[in-house]
């Protein structure tokens, strides 16, 4: 076991609480041997494991979905570099999708919500009779259903909406 870091260790690199690593392990994302005490020790490699899992949750991935693509990984070495970029190389697009919607959501605040007025009078301008409805349930315009056909206070007469 020579080598090996206890939980407390990887908690501490990792800034990851020691209970998130147990679910972690639970889950199949990270393994651990146990020391004759019983104790959790890991290998220094499960530190980028971990680096990745986060960054996964961050990019709004469930822990079934980074299992899966843990699953991936070689398991004849420990990965290389070129191993973890393959895996995250797609990435880029689901961080452009998230990009988008972050903008959408800046702009449903400073268009609708920082207005203030909140009034079914106001609101009637941006979403007469209820139209965003038929689309679905919740904020369809943030999430980028039907924006095309939402109208835009760019060039309104209201003050700080512009």
């Amino acid at each position: 076991m020579q080598g090996l870091l206890t939980i407390s260790q990887i908690a501490k690199r990792s800034g990851v609480a020691a209970s998130a690593l147990r679910y972690y392990e639970e889950r199949g994302l990270i393994r651990s041997e146990r020391a004759g005490s019983g104790h959790r020790r890991f290998p220094r490699s499960v530190l980028r494991r971990i680096a990745f899992i986060v960054f996964a949750q961050r990019l709004g991935m469930s822990l079934d979905e980074i299992r899966t693509e843990l699953d991936k990984l070689p398991t004849d070495h420990v990965p290389t570099g070129k191993d973890w970029a393959r895996l995250s190389g797609p990435w880029t697009a689901r961080i452009d999708e998230r990009i988008a919607e972050l903008e959408r959501l800046k702009a449903g605040l400073t268009e609708c919500i920082m207005c203030g007025c909140l009034s079914l009078e106001s609101c009637g301008m941006i979403n007469p009779a209820d139209r965003a409805a038929s689309l679905g349930a919740g904020p369809r315009y943030w999430v980028g259903e039907g924006a095309a056909s939402k109208p835009s206070f760019r060039g309104s007469k209201r003050k700080g909406l512009n």
